[in-house]
C-alpha cells in the first residue's frame, strides 16, 4: 500500500503543526481535505463569524489549489456549526458566493458544541483532475 501523500498550501497556518495533522491527503485520484476553520496564519480564529466562514472557505481554496483542484472538483462537503440555527443564514450566503454553479456537491451540516475555539468548520472530498 502506498504511503500517505500529504498536501499543504503554500501559506500553512499554525494549526497543522500545533495539532499534528495534514491539510489534505491524496489517495489515488481522491483528495481528502481536513476540516478547515477560519484561522489566521498564527492559528487564531477570526472574531467576526462571517469573516471566520469566509476565511475557512479561503483556507479550503488554498488546500484545494495545492492539489490542483478547485471547488468544481469537490464531490462531498461536511460542515460543522456551533449554533446552526443562528448561523445558517450567514453560512448559506457565503456558500452561495463560493460554490459556483450546479451541479452542487453533496452537503451535510452538523451541529456541534465545540470546535476548539472556532464556530464553523468545513471538510471536503474532491476528485483530483487528470
Amino acid at each position: 500500500m502506498a504511503k500517505r501523500d500529504a498536501i499543504f498550501p503554500a501559506k500553512r497556518h499554525a494549526l497543522y503543526e500545533a495539532h499534528r495533522y495534514s491539510a489534505a491527503i491524496r489517495s489515488g485520484d481522491l483528495l481528502f481535505v481536513s476540516g478547515q476553520v477560519g484561522s489566521r496564519e498564527d492559528g487564531s480564529p477570526e472574531p467576526v463569524f462571517e469573516d471566520q466562514v469566509r476565511r475557512a472557505f479561503a483556507n479550503l481554496r488554498a488546500v484545494l489549489a495545492a492539489a490542483g483542484c478547485t471547488f468544481d472538483d469537490v464531490v462531498d462537503v461536511t460542515t460543522f456549526h456551533t449554533d446552526p440555527e443562528a448561523q445558517i443564514e450567514t453560512v448559506m450566503a457565503v456558500r452561495q458566493a463560493e460554490i459556483g454553479e450546479p451541479p452542487y456537491p453533496n452537503w451535510t451540516a452538523v451541529g456541534v458544541n465545540w470546535l476548539a475555539g472556532f464556530d464553523f468548520e468545513i471538510k471536503v472530498i474532491a476528485r483530483i483532475p487528470e
